[in-house]
Protein backbone atom coordinates (compact mmCIF):
# COMPACT_ATOMS: atom_id res chain seq x y z
CA UNK A 1 0.00 0.00 0.00
CA UNK A 2 1.56 3.13 -1.47
CA UNK A 3 -1.12 5.92 -0.34
CA UNK A 4 0.41 9.41 0.50
CA UNK A 5 -0.38 12.23 2.44
CA UNK A 6 -0.06 15.76 0.74
CA UNK A 7 2.04 16.63 4.01
CA UNK A 8 5.76 16.87 4.12
CA UNK A 9 8.94 18.23 3.94
CA UNK A 10 12.40 17.33 2.56
CA UNK A 11 15.80 18.72 1.97
CA UNK A 12 18.86 18.00 -0.27
CA UNK A 13 22.25 19.67 -0.59
CA UNK A 14 24.81 19.42 -3.24
CA UNK A 15 27.92 21.44 -3.99
CA UNK A 16 28.92 23.75 -6.81
CA UNK A 17 32.10 25.30 -7.62
CA UNK A 18 32.96 25.32 -3.83
CA UNK A 19 29.22 26.91 -3.49
CA UNK A 20 27.03 24.45 -1.02
CA UNK A 21 23.44 24.23 -3.01
CA UNK A 22 20.81 23.39 -1.01
CA UNK A 23 16.68 22.77 -1.97
CA UNK A 24 14.22 22.63 0.70
CA UNK A 25 10.55 20.97 -0.06
CA UNK A 26 7.29 21.79 1.22
CA UNK A 27 3.89 20.62 0.93
CA UNK A 28 0.75 21.11 2.01
CA UNK A 29 -3.18 20.57 1.02
CA UNK A 30 -4.59 21.50 -2.81
CA UNK A 31 -7.63 19.73 -4.49
CA UNK A 32 -4.60 20.24 -7.25
CA UNK A 33 -1.10 20.57 -8.15
CA UNK A 34 0.64 23.72 -7.24
CA UNK A 35 4.74 25.17 -6.92
CA UNK A 36 5.79 28.37 -5.74
CA UNK A 37 9.60 28.34 -6.37
CA UNK A 38 11.74 30.95 -4.57
CA UNK A 39 15.47 30.63 -6.20
CA UNK A 40 18.07 32.98 -6.15
CA UNK A 41 18.33 35.88 -9.05
CA UNK A 42 21.19 34.02 -10.75
CA UNK A 43 19.27 30.50 -11.11
CA UNK A 44 15.78 31.76 -11.94
CA UNK A 45 16.26 30.41 -15.44
CA UNK A 46 16.49 27.19 -13.74
CA UNK A 47 12.43 27.71 -13.04
CA UNK A 48 11.18 25.68 -15.28
CA UNK A 49 13.42 22.74 -15.11
CA UNK A 50 12.49 22.51 -11.23
CA UNK A 51 8.66 23.03 -12.07
CA UNK A 52 8.76 20.10 -14.62
CA UNK A 53 11.24 17.62 -12.67
CA UNK A 54 8.91 17.96 -8.91
CA UNK A 55 5.70 17.23 -11.64
CA UNK A 56 7.29 14.31 -12.33
CA UNK A 57 7.13 13.16 -8.79
CA UNK A 58 4.10 14.75 -7.32
CA UNK A 59 0.64 14.98 -8.79
CA UNK A 60 -1.53 17.13 -6.48
CA UNK A 61 -1.15 19.38 -3.84
CA UNK A 62 0.92 22.79 -2.85
CA UNK A 63 4.86 22.66 -3.24
CA UNK A 64 7.06 25.16 -1.60
CA UNK A 65 10.67 24.92 -3.09
CA UNK A 66 13.37 27.52 -1.46
CA UNK A 67 16.68 27.73 -3.21
CA UNK A 68 19.59 28.64 -2.04
CA UNK A 69 23.63 28.89 -2.18
CA UNK A 70 25.81 29.02 0.65
CA UNK A 71 29.52 29.10 1.51
CA UNK A 72 30.75 25.86 1.34
CA UNK A 73 31.70 23.57 4.34
CA UNK A 74 35.45 24.56 4.08
CA UNK A 75 34.60 28.02 3.61
CA UNK A 76 36.14 29.04 0.79
CA UNK A 77 34.66 31.99 -1.25
CA UNK A 78 35.31 32.50 -4.51
CA UNK A 79 34.52 35.94 -5.93
CA UNK A 80 33.59 36.10 -10.14
CA UNK A 81 35.63 37.82 -12.21
CA UNK A 82 34.08 39.07 -15.60
CA UNK A 83 36.61 38.83 -17.94
CA UNK A 84 34.67 39.58 -21.04
CA UNK A 85 33.42 42.79 -19.69
CA UNK A 86 36.78 43.48 -18.35
CA UNK A 87 38.34 43.68 -21.09
CA UNK A 88 35.09 45.87 -22.88
CA UNK A 89 35.70 48.40 -20.14
CA UNK A 90 39.26 48.58 -20.88
CA UNK A 91 38.43 48.86 -24.56
CA UNK A 92 35.98 51.35 -24.50
CA UNK A 93 38.10 53.45 -21.88
CA UNK A 94 41.04 53.23 -24.21
CA UNK A 95 38.68 54.68 -26.78
CA UNK A 96 37.50 57.38 -25.15
CA UNK A 97 41.18 58.56 -23.77
CA UNK A 98 42.27 58.46 -27.38
CA UNK A 99 39.27 60.42 -28.48
CA UNK A 100 39.22 63.11 -25.70
CA UNK A 101 43.37 63.12 -25.90
CA UNK A 102 42.64 62.85 -22.18
CA UNK A 103 46.15 62.24 -20.23
CA UNK A 104 46.03 59.64 -17.48
CA UNK A 105 46.45 55.67 -17.36
CA UNK A 106 43.83 53.15 -17.54
CA UNK A 107 45.17 50.47 -14.68
CA UNK A 108 43.69 47.26 -13.37
CA UNK A 109 42.64 49.36 -9.69
CA UNK A 110 39.94 51.31 -12.25
CA UNK A 111 38.21 48.35 -14.50
CA UNK A 112 38.25 46.38 -11.37
CA UNK A 113 35.74 49.36 -9.78
CA UNK A 114 33.81 49.36 -12.64
CA UNK A 115 30.47 47.92 -12.21
CA UNK A 116 29.94 44.20 -12.48
CA UNK A 117 33.63 43.17 -13.35
CA UNK A 118 33.77 41.21 -10.00
CA UNK A 119 30.56 40.06 -8.24
CA UNK A 120 30.24 39.02 -4.91
CA UNK A 121 29.93 34.99 -3.75
CA UNK A 122 26.60 35.06 -3.92
CA UNK A 123 26.04 35.81 -7.10
CA UNK A 124 29.13 33.81 -8.30
CA UNK A 125 26.68 30.78 -9.82
CA UNK A 126 26.34 30.10 -13.21
CA UNK A 127 22.92 28.79 -13.96
CA UNK A 128 23.53 26.61 -16.69
CA UNK A 129 26.82 24.94 -14.92
CA UNK A 130 24.77 25.01 -11.36
CA UNK A 131 21.74 23.09 -12.94
CA UNK A 132 23.85 19.26 -12.30
CA UNK A 133 24.64 20.21 -8.30
CA UNK A 134 20.58 21.64 -8.16
CA UNK A 135 19.11 18.28 -9.32
CA UNK A 136 21.14 16.55 -7.46
CA UNK A 137 19.91 18.55 -4.38
CA UNK A 138 16.11 18.55 -5.62
CA UNK A 139 16.23 15.16 -6.02
CA UNK A 140 17.62 14.16 -2.69
CA UNK A 141 14.96 16.54 -1.41
CA UNK A 142 12.14 15.16 -3.34
CA UNK A 143 13.53 11.58 -2.07
CA UNK A 144 12.88 12.87 1.52
CA UNK A 145 9.55 14.67 1.39
CA UNK A 146 8.00 10.99 -0.97
CA UNK A 147 9.15 9.53 2.13
CA UNK A 148 7.54 11.54 4.55
CA UNK A 149 4.49 11.46 2.92
CA UNK A 150 4.29 8.07 2.40
CA UNK A 151 4.81 7.20 5.96
CA UNK A 152 2.00 9.65 6.69
CA UNK A 153 -0.29 7.93 3.91
CA UNK A 154 0.75 4.15 5.67
CA UNK A 155 -1.25 6.34 8.86
CA UNK A 156 -3.43 7.63 6.78
CA UNK A 157 -4.53 4.69 5.41
CA UNK A 158 -5.19 2.56 7.90
CA UNK A 159 -7.25 4.76 9.86
CA UNK A 160 -9.49 4.72 6.69
CA UNK A 161 -9.60 0.90 6.61
CA UNK A 162 -10.55 0.90 10.30
CA UNK A 163 -13.41 3.38 9.54
CA UNK A 164 -14.56 1.34 6.64
CA UNK A 165 -14.55 -1.57 9.07
CA UNK A 166 -16.83 -0.34 11.26
CA UNK A 167 -19.15 0.96 8.52
CA UNK A 168 -19.59 -2.50 7.22
CA UNK A 169 -20.41 -3.47 10.67
CA UNK A 170 -23.13 -0.88 10.49
CA UNK A 171 -24.48 -2.52 7.45
CA UNK A 172 -24.60 -6.02 8.71
CA UNK A 173 -26.55 -4.38 11.35
CA UNK A 174 -28.77 -2.66 9.18
CA UNK A 175 -29.17 -5.74 7.12
CA UNK A 176 -30.42 -7.60 10.05
CA UNK A 177 -32.74 -4.88 11.29
CA UNK A 178 -34.22 -4.07 7.69
CA UNK A 179 -36.36 -7.60 7.37
CA UNK A 180 -38.41 -6.90 10.64
CA UNK A 181 -39.44 -3.21 9.39
CA UNK A 182 -42.70 -3.93 7.65
CA UNK A 183 -43.56 -6.51 9.71
CA UNK A 184 -43.53 -3.76 12.80
CA UNK A 185 -45.09 -1.65 10.34
CA UNK A 186 -48.16 -4.48 9.49
CA UNK A 187 -48.41 -4.57 13.20
CA UNK A 188 -48.90 -0.86 14.25
CA UNK A 189 -51.32 -0.55 11.30
CA UNK A 190 -53.63 -3.39 12.73
CA UNK A 191 -53.46 -1.90 16.00
CA UNK A 192 -54.07 1.54 14.52
CA UNK A 193 -57.10 -0.07 12.86
CA UNK A 194 -58.39 -2.02 15.88
CA UNK A 195 -58.12 1.07 18.18
CA UNK A 196 -60.49 2.89 16.06
CA UNK A 197 -63.13 -0.06 16.44
CA UNK A 198 -63.70 -0.53 12.64
CA UNK A 199 -63.74 -4.52 11.81
CA UNK A 200 -60.99 -5.69 9.85
CA UNK A 201 -59.55 -8.82 8.93
CA UNK A 202 -56.19 -10.03 8.33
CA UNK A 203 -56.52 -10.52 4.74
CA UNK A 204 -58.26 -7.57 3.50
CA UNK A 205 -56.82 -6.20 0.61
CA UNK A 206 -56.53 -2.60 1.66
CA UNK A 207 -54.14 -3.61 4.41
CA UNK A 208 -52.18 -5.86 2.08
CA UNK A 209 -52.30 -3.09 0.11
CA UNK A 210 -51.07 -0.33 2.13
CA UNK A 211 -48.45 -2.66 3.61
CA UNK A 212 -46.84 -3.51 0.14
CA UNK A 213 -46.59 0.40 -0.06
CA UNK A 214 -44.97 0.99 2.76
CA UNK A 215 -42.75 -2.13 1.77
CA UNK A 216 -42.15 -0.99 -1.86
CA UNK A 217 -41.26 2.58 0.01
CA UNK A 218 -38.96 1.40 2.47
CA UNK A 219 -37.08 -1.20 0.76
CA UNK A 220 -33.58 -0.19 1.32
CA UNK A 221 -31.59 -3.47 -0.60
CA UNK A 222 -30.37 -1.40 -3.37
CA UNK A 223 -28.50 1.03 -1.59
CA UNK A 224 -27.26 -0.77 0.89
CA UNK A 225 -25.79 -3.19 -2.94
CA UNK A 226 -24.76 -0.17 -4.08
CA UNK A 227 -22.73 1.26 -0.56
CA UNK A 228 -21.08 -2.20 0.01
CA UNK A 229 -19.58 -1.90 -3.66
CA UNK A 230 -18.84 1.63 -3.51
CA UNK A 231 -17.15 0.54 -0.05
CA UNK A 232 -15.18 -1.97 -2.16
CA UNK A 233 -14.21 0.50 -4.61
CA UNK A 234 -12.42 2.50 -1.56
CA UNK A 235 -10.59 -0.39 -0.21
CA UNK A 236 -9.34 -1.56 -4.05
CA UNK A 237 -8.00 1.94 -4.51
CA UNK A 238 -5.86 2.22 -1.42
CA UNK A 239 -3.60 -0.24 -2.42
CA UNK A 240 -3.52 0.82 -6.00
CA UNK A 241 0.23 2.03 -6.77
CA UNK A 242 -0.91 5.51 -8.34
CA UNK A 243 -2.29 8.50 -6.50
CA UNK A 244 -5.97 8.29 -5.32
CA UNK A 245 -6.90 11.16 -3.85
CA UNK A 246 -9.52 12.44 -6.46
CA UNK A 247 -11.05 8.78 -7.00
CA UNK A 248 -11.70 8.14 -3.53
CA UNK A 249 -13.18 11.68 -2.85
CA UNK A 250 -15.78 10.90 -5.51
CA UNK A 251 -16.57 7.81 -4.43
CA UNK A 252 -17.02 9.29 -0.87
CA UNK A 253 -19.49 11.60 -2.55
CA UNK A 254 -21.38 8.81 -3.83
CA UNK A 255 -21.55 6.71 -0.96
CA UNK A 256 -23.16 10.15 1.23
CA UNK A 257 -25.68 10.19 -1.15
CA UNK A 258 -27.06 6.35 -1.07
CA UNK A 259 -26.79 6.78 3.12
CA UNK A 260 -28.85 10.37 2.09
CA UNK A 261 -31.25 8.16 0.55
CA UNK A 262 -30.75 4.70 2.52
CA UNK A 263 -31.86 6.97 5.85
CA UNK A 264 -34.71 8.90 4.12
CA UNK A 265 -36.61 5.67 3.11
CA UNK A 266 -35.98 3.48 6.16
CA UNK A 267 -38.58 4.46 8.14
CA UNK A 268 -37.23 2.43 11.23
CA UNK A 269 -35.29 4.25 14.51
CA UNK A 270 -32.74 1.83 14.99
CA UNK A 271 -31.69 1.71 10.99
CA UNK A 272 -31.80 5.66 10.93
CA UNK A 273 -29.34 5.61 13.93
CA UNK A 274 -27.40 3.23 12.88
CA UNK A 275 -27.35 5.46 9.06
CA UNK A 276 -26.18 8.38 11.25
CA UNK A 277 -23.35 6.43 13.00
CA UNK A 278 -22.46 5.55 8.96
CA UNK A 279 -22.59 9.00 8.08
CA UNK A 280 -20.50 10.31 10.90
CA UNK A 281 -17.14 7.78 10.01
CA UNK A 282 -17.52 8.74 6.51
CA UNK A 283 -17.48 12.35 7.22
CA UNK A 284 -14.59 11.26 9.45
CA UNK A 285 -13.23 9.48 6.42
CA UNK A 286 -13.93 12.32 4.21
CA UNK A 287 -11.61 15.06 6.00
CA UNK A 288 -8.95 12.07 6.34
CA UNK A 289 -9.52 11.86 2.13
CA UNK A 290 -8.40 15.36 1.40
CA UNK A 291 -5.20 14.98 2.89
CA UNK A 292 -4.52 11.88 0.25
CA UNK A 293 -2.36 12.54 -3.12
Amino acid sequence: MTVRSMTGYGRGEADCQGVKLSVELSTVNRKQSEIAINLPRDLTELEARIRQAINARISRGRTNVLVAHHASADGTRRLALDVELARSYHDAMRALQKKLGAPGQITIDTILQAPGVMRPPEEAIEAESAWPAVERALASALNHLIKMREREGKHLAKDLMRRLKAIRQLLKEIRQLHPAVVKKFRTALTERIEKTGLPISKDDERLAKEIFLFADRSDISEELTRVESHLAQFAHHLRKEEPVGRALEFIVQEIFREFNTLGAKANDADIAQRVVACKTELEKIREQVQNLE
